[in-house]
């Protein structure tokens, strides 16, 4: 990997990390010189580290390849990646792990082989929590609150930051409304919520939300409340993602979801509404997820992860 080495964010406490995960001495060094050469190469694409996206990686380790890598370094490589960002989940910096779809020797990115219509993402959103769990009063608050969440993402097609953000204050359930803050990639926007999904979240917020307030004793305007002690958005999310892959085993991510939505709404509107509605800074974002782009998508995963 012929990419000058520089320092990283967090570099301080990421060996703490991988010291406590129990990585070796030679891994850790490892990890580390890996990590350097990709911050060096994000630093020479103006790209700050946390906000590094999925395509990012992909596009970096294509750089890689031409520079005559083989597939061995490569995984290395993502794979000392894929420890750097899950430290950084860890510390709450970001909330999700852009190479979590990427394997050399035959990478996927699973969103592109099976996306969901608008039909199949309503009985997605029907069919989860139908049957309420018997016992403790947390396992059913954590239902309905993943119930909410889900119809956030599946009708107005939210990313995990965008979930992580929301206070009270954004949703206006007169209105049918809910307000969107800007992020290192979004921007902002107000969506239109559905009918039906007026009536889960008015029972979150009414009654399931300030049942986890007492329950945990925390005081906070963040619209959804983890039911332990922690505050980590992302435990949420994979509790609903492992809820999710129970009820439909097609489903593999959340990315997956929000790709359906944004796919569905290109059916339906022009594309410039849509990259309002995602809230894409880019209109380039959006084309990508057009029907005609998806075969040009799937030719790039080959491109970039040749079965080696």
């Amino acid at each position: 990997m012929k990419c000058q080495e520089a320092h990283f964010y967090r570099e301080d406490i990421f060996e703490e990390y991988l010291t406590i995960k129990g990585f070796s001495k030679q891994t850790q060094e490892g990890v580390y010189k890996m990590v350097k050469r990709f911050a060096s190469w994000s630093q020479e694409q103006n790209i700050e580290l946390p906000s590094i996206a999925y395509n990012d990686v992909l596009a970096y380790v294509n750089q890689c390849k031409k520079q005559g890598n083989k597939a061995r370094t490569l995984q290395i490589a993502v794979n000392g990646i894929k420890h750097y960002y899950n430290f950084l989940i860890h510390e709450n910096e970001v909330m999700e792990n852009p190479c979590s779809n990427i394997d050399i020797k035959g990478v996927k990115r699973k969103i592109l082989y099976e996306t969901f219509t608008t039909e199949e993402l309503e009985t997605i959103y029907k069919n989860f929590a139908s049957q309420s769990p018997s016992g403790a009063i947390g396992s059913k608050l954590v239902l309905k609150r993943n119930k909410s969440i889900l119809g956030l993402i599946i009708y107005q097609g939210l990313r995990t930051e965008e979930l992580a953000r929301l206070t009270l204050n954004d949703i206006k359930l007169r209105e049918g409304k809910v307000w969107v803050k800007g992020g290192r990639r979004t921007s902002e926007r107000e969506l239109t919520l559905e009918a039906h999904q007026l009536y889960d979240l008015m029972d979150y917020i009414n009654e399931t939300r300030k049942m986890l307030v007492v329950l945990t004793e925390k005081n906070t305007d963040a619209l959804f409340l983890s039911l332990g002690g922690g505050d980590k958005f992302y435990n949420i999310m994979d509790k609903l993602l492992r809820q999710l892959k129970k009820q439909e085993s097609s489903i593999k991510d959340i990315k997956q979801l929000r790709a359906s939505v944004i796919s569905n709404w290109l059916k339906l509107h022009n594309i410039r509404k849509v990259q309002y509605l995602a809230g894409h800074r880019y209109v380039s974002s959006t084309e990508a997820y057009q029907a005609g782009n998806m075969d040009e998508l799937k030719e790039d995963v080959n491109k970039y992860h040749p079965d080696f």
